[in-house]
């Protein structure tokens, strides 16, 4: 969600988008889902499998890829997207997917609701939703939060945040929502980046409903960046052991993905200046995961600085001192594979059984 990042698109790179054609197969929106089976015993051992969350430029909707050993990704629904945008957003875009699982065996998954090309592609006759002197540029005040427990069948809400509490009503952004279950509240905390008005903007968390429709604590800060007036974004937090590891984005000369670590999730994060990715370009967009059966993390990132288009990046870590920098998907020398799709921007990855894994593929194979 960098300005830079966006002020790339914005310019000549842009003129290739194509405003998306609606797919024939998309995810079941419903009112209800039924609870699932309680996890039994061993089945968080057998995920091995992986699902890829991801959003395009070209489409500004979800695409889903899966992978059986975390190197090579093929997207279920062969490259096309598994939810339109157009259909489900308050600005007819989505960008910057997460997905997690709760402790109930659901799915929980959060977007921002924001297109960036809306006035280009006639979606709208101004450049932002609100205007810019007072909001800024690519100002917004929605998120999509989504819940399911089979991956296919998705509750979906539009959590407005300018109209939840007096403190957020000139919120100029709700970027890249993520979340965390908070096992003392017993809640989900969410996390995301926001500002009021034009202001800088900042990391905050707060707490959503059971339903995942809703947030119902006012957001409070969760991390301050030691230099003021410089942004944070793009938050992502991980437990690791008994420490909580923040990725995120500071819109700090250097630039480029900083770590933060803190004895809880809602805030203590001590500043760690390093440089993490090994990139010379713009990155954003960072997202933890482990190769499941080992001490291995992998840190993906959003390359939007790629060229000549954008693209992710990889480093591996046992120690989050030393990052493995293993390419880009598809790069020559890269164990990273993306099968049947380019450009995949901001997404997720999380740990699936193998029978998750060919439910989804057998879903859009229908």
């Amino acid at each position: 969600m960098t300005y830079l990042g966006f002020g790339l698109l914005l310019g000549s790179a842009t003129m290739a988008i194509a405003a998306p054609a609606t797919p024939s197969r998309q995810l079941d929106i419903v009112k209800h889902i039924a609870k699932a089976k309680p996890e039994a015993k061993g089945e968080a051992s057998a995920r091995t499998s992986y699902l890829l969350v991801y959003f395009k430029d070209e489409t500004h909707s979800l695409h889903f890829a899966t992978s059986a050993d975390g190197y090579s990704f093929t997207d279920v629904n062969d490259g096309a997207p598994v939810l339109n945008g157009r259909d489900v957003a308050e600005q007819k875009g989505i960008r910057d997917p997460y997905i997690m699982r709760g402790p109930d065996n659901a799915f929980y998954l959060a977007m921002t609701d924001l297109h960036i090309f809306a006035k280009r592609e006639g979606l709208r006759d101004t450049d932002w939703q609100r205007p810019t002197d007072s909001y800024g540029w690519g100002n917004n005040r929605s998120m999509i939060f989504m819940k399911s427990y089979d991956l296919t069948h998705w509750t979906l809400a539009s959590v407005t945040i300018d109209q939840l509490f007096k403190s957020t009503a000139n919120a100029g952004t709700a970027w890249a929502p993520e979340m965390i279950y908070d096992p003392d509240k017993r809640k989900i905390m969410v996390y995301f980046s926001t500002r009021n008005g034009k202001e800088t903007d900042h990391m905050v968390y707060a707490y959503a409903n059971d339903a995942f429709t809703t947030l119902t604590s006012e957001p409070r800060d969760l991390f301050t960046y030691p230099k003021p007036g410089i942004g944070t974004i793009d938050g992502d937090i991980t437990r690791v052991g008994d420490r909580y590891r923040l990725f995120y984005v500071a819109h700090d000369k250097p630039g480029h993905l900083r770590q933060a670590t803190s004895s809880r999730m809602d805030g203590g994060y001590v500043f760690d200046p390093a440089k993490i990715d090994p990139e010379t370009v713009g990155t954003e967009a960072p997202n933890l995961w482990r190769r499941q059966g080992t001490d291995t993390y992998v840190l993906m990132y959003d390359v939007f600085g790629a060229k000549p288009v954008n693209n992710m990046g990889f480093s591996e870590t046992e120690d989050f001192v030393h990052f493995r920098d293993i390419g880009h998907f598809n790069a020559p020398g890269s164990p990273m594979k993306a099968t049947n799709f380019t450009q995949p921007k901001h997404g997720a990855i999380i740990p699936i059984t193998p029978s998750e894994a060919e439910r989804l593929k057998t879903y859009f194979q229908k």
